[in-house]
């Protein structure tokens, strides 16, 4: 869906003053839809959160010779140092693949539970943190992407800018930083490093505002479509969810290159 088709029909919605009822009924299906957005988000983050910090937690102690409490030593070993490793990484993106090519053609609670499926594989991907960095420092860099991701997601659905002209300039700029990313592990720049974290703040912050925009757009061109817009909705909250959620997990990731204190 064009980003400036969207824009217009919000923008010829409120010129054409719809009547007060059912400008009140868009408001609240709107918030009602970003509520769920959320919901499902919040849900992700959860996922994620608890599977990280238990298998985090153990591979932390296994680094430390410490007996392991939950997850086996020869399972965090197969995770962490062999080929597995490869699987871990690359199991998110291969399910994100799946979802966004699969999502017309599968059920809403099919995709909701694909999406919980690649949280937890996040956090399976991300759990090396906890024997990097101090549990503190993780905590105060999520609760510094918390508030920056309210905030911008706030400016997102308020604004009256239209953003779309920033996303596709965003778009670009998420391009060019796999590339340098992908190039960086070659080289081990450790400048290039530190560059590629400051533009991966501001692409991920910039992309949470214009996401949040496109959503409301999405909104209020398909609530007026009947039930197939409904439909479109349906599962448009889940990839809307997933959207906001990788936002907010590569923003926390390159935060946490800056706010980490690393483990003694």
């Amino acid at each position: 869906m064009n980003k400036g088709v969207l824009m217009a029909d919000y923008q010829t919605t409120v010129r054409r003053g719809v009547d007060a009822r059912a400008a009140a009924q868009i408001d609240e299906g709107l918030r009602a839809y970003m509520n769920k957005v959320y919901a499902l988000m919040g849900v992700a983050m959860i996922v994620t959160g608890l599977v990280s910090y238990i298998v985090g937690a153990d591979f932390a102690n296994l680094v430390d010779q410490k007996p392991t409490m939950i997850v086996p030593e020869s399972v965090l070993v197969a995770l962490f140092s062999s080929p597995l490793r490869w699987v871990v990484i690359f199991a998110p993106l291969g399910v994100v693949f799946f979802l966004s090519a699969r999502i017309h053609k599968m059920s809403a609670s099919s995709a909701q539970t694909t999406f919980w499926i690649f949280a937890g594989l996040i956090g399976l991907s991300i759990s090396w943190i906890f024997a990097v960095y101090t549990g503190i420092s993780i905590a105060q860099t999520f609760f510094a992407t918390a508030i920056a991701f309210m905030g911008l997601s706030l400016y997102g659905y308020t604004t009256k800018k239209n953003l779309s002209g920033m996303g596709s300039f965003l778009m670009m700029g998420l391009i060019g930083l796999i590339v340098a990313s992908v190039l960086n592990i070659f080289i081990a720049s450790s400048a290039l490093g530190f560059a590629i974290s400051v533009i991966g703040v501001l692409i991920f912050a910039g992309l949470t505002a214009y996401d949040t925009q496109r959503l409301k757009h999405e909104y209020i061109h398909f609530s007026q479509m009947g039930p197939e817009g409904a439909a479109y909705l349906e599962k448009g909250a889940i990839m809307g969810a997933l959207g906001l959620y990788l936002n907010f997990i590569n923003m926390f990731m390159f935060l946490l290159q800056f706010m980490g204190a690393a483990r003694e």
